[in-house]
Parts: C-alpha cells; structure tokens; sequence
C-alpha cells in the first residue's frame, strides 16, 4: 500500500503527534518516513537597514534555524530508530511551506504525506491560514491529516 511518508514537523507538541502517528503507521505498513522541516527564510531588509547588520542578523538567522530543524530532525530520528522504521530527515529554507511540502514529498519518491491540523475554524483560517489545507489542495498524493 504505501511504502514512504512525508510528515512535516515543526517541532510544536502538535506536530510531535504527527510524527508519532506517522511512525506507528510506517512500523505496521513496513513503509519508511522521511521528515521534513520547513525553516523560515531571513527578514527582509528594511530600508534604513545597516548592510552589515543586516548580513550579521541573515547569518545569526541562518545558524539559529539550521540548529533548530537538526534538533527537531534528530528527536524525530531517535522515535523512528526506536520503534524500528527507517528514517530519513531533511529541511528546508522557504517562505513558501505549503509548496515545500509538496515538492519535498514529489522530490523524495513519497506517497502519502501525513500532517495535523490546528482545527481552527473558518474564521481561524482566514486569520492565519491553513498549511494542511493548502497542502491538501496543492498535492496529488494522499494526505492523512490528524486533529
């Protein structure tokens, strides 16, 4: 059936559920996960903007995400070798994180892609949007999405 999840996690204990479902489903299909953190890019510069300290303030940027999707890639890992399912964990820079699931899903030969919902109504959507519904319009592969 399926033999490759995607399950985009940021770290929150919401998307902890996420990974916890996806690797209990990866261990009783046999199927390996791949995850996948979406980091967000840089600020822009304002127009009063310092070159050098906007270069200083990119870079410390830079550093602070790469530490925190290796951190949240690396929990993941140890649940995935714990429960015994193969495991592969990537991230990605991108202000675009609904597109970067769906690419990252196509790009790593997965197919089915596993995500959580927030759950917060028509009128939570309109404030702060919904990347799983975004995915879900945007992907051609399955999605399991867990509340």
């Amino acid at each position: 059936m399926y033999t490759h999840l995607l399950v985009p996690v940021d770290g929150s204990e919401l998307s902890e559920r996420a990974a916890q479902a996806g690797l209990e489903l990866a261990r009783k299909l046999g199927a390996s996960v791949t995850g996948f953190v979406a980091e967000p890019m840089p600020p822009m510069p304002t127009m009063a903007a310092n070159v050098t300290a906007y270069q200083r303030d990119s870079e410390a940027h830079q550093v602070r995400t790469e530490a925190h999707a290796n951190e949240v890639l690396a929990r993941f890992a140890a649940k995935a070798a714990e429960a015994g399912v193969p495991f592969n964990g990537k991230y990605q820079r991108t202000d675009a994180v609904d597109d970067a699931i769906v690419k990252a899903a196509e790009e790593f030969g997965c197919d089915l892609i596993v995500m959580v919902t927030h759950g917060r109504g028509a009128f939570g959507e309109l404030l702060f949007g919904s990347h799983t519904k975004n995915v879900m319009s945007r992907s051609k592969l399955p999605l399991l999405v867990l509340r």
